[in-house]
């Protein structure tokens, strides 16, 4: 399903679609093409694309085409999803301690979109976090590690 969605290959081309995309969500997803899970993600995301395309762009980014990214964004488990709006970063309050990005996949297209429409709203608002949507029993719970602490 990711043959529909849009695939970012490198640190520039990432840098230039967070900067030139103005007034809409830009959606990141960070994994692999041959990940079960992340192929998951990408029939949703693509799926919901065309009904998002007011208030959100979707792109692909490989976690290996882009290893500053995954390191910066801590991508230790993908799939995960970083949003951005007028080249700002966009936090969200899952219930988990990480607000930086979404991991995991979604269980329902609704609980993509409503996402998206709350971030919108928000970042319209001039917010830079906003309290997720998603029934906390659809969002994956996942242990935070941390090495060498």
């Amino acid at each position: 399903m990711s043959l529909f969605l849009n695939k970012l290959a490198c640190k520039r081309d990432i840098d230039e679609v967070i900067k030139s995309v103005a007034e809409k969500v830009v959606v990141l997803r960070f994994g692999r093409d041959e990940d079960s899970v992340c192929l998951h993600l990408d029939e949703i995301l693509s799926k919901t694309a065309h009904d998002l395309s007011n208030m959100a762009s979707i792109y692909i980014v490989d976690v290996d085409k882009a290893p500053i990214y995954t390191r910066y964004f801590d991508i230790s488990y993908i799939p995960s999803i970083v949003f951005f709006f007028n080249g700002q970063h966009m936090k969200v309050d899952y219930g988990s301690p990480d607000h930086t990005k979404f991991v995991g996949s979604f269980k329902t297209k609704q609980d993509f979109m409503d996402l998206i429409e709350v971030i919108y709203r928000g970042a319209m608002r001039g917010k830079m976090i906003v309290q997720s949507p998603i029934d906390p029993r659809n969002i994956p719970k996942f242990d935070l590690l941390y090495h060498g602490i």
